[in-house]
């Protein structure tokens, strides 16, 4: 049977713990991010946790900037790649969204730039170096 691929909104502390851990193993362990940028602005953003089969997969977050809203730390487990749950995680955080949402944004890495040309984002400015990895600034048009 196919599996069943679930991204949901969570601030249950136990669901929480799990989205750190996922992006502990795949930021910090996986792509040496420093450790001291992957966990900030945790208490202002809103948490998902994608689960595949019920067995948690992948995470990201939302939250309101200066600028607008940020879509960030879409994370998903190695061994999860590849089965949609970048996909589910991105149309769950554009479904929690306020209506008025006007201006979303966010810094995706550079092999993923496709997966949020998908919804509508589109690449502006160069490419940037970010927590030591390559990036691009794109804007939901």
């Amino acid at each position: 049977m196919p599996a069943k691929v679930q991204a949901n909104k969570v601030t249950d502390p136990a669901d929480l713990e799990k989205v750190f851990a996922i992006r502990r193993e795949v930021f910090v362990d996986e792509q040496n991010c420093p450790p001291e940028l992957e966990w900030e602005h945790e208490e202002e953003s809103n948490h998902f946790l994608a689960t595949v089969d019920g067995v948690p997969a992948g995470a990201s977050r939302w939250r309101k900037t200066d600028k607008g809203y940020k879509l960030e730390r879409f994370a998903v487990l190695k061994n999860f790649r590849r089965n949609g749950i970048g996909q589910a995680l991105v149309q769950a955080v554009l479904n929690d969204l306020p209506a008025d949402a006007a201006y979303i944004y966010l810094h995706a890495q550079v092999d993923a730039v496709t997966l949020y040309e998908r919804f509508g984002f589109e690449k502006t400015g160069p490419e940037f170096e970010e927590a030591g990895i390559w990036h691009y600034k794109m804007i939901r048009k």
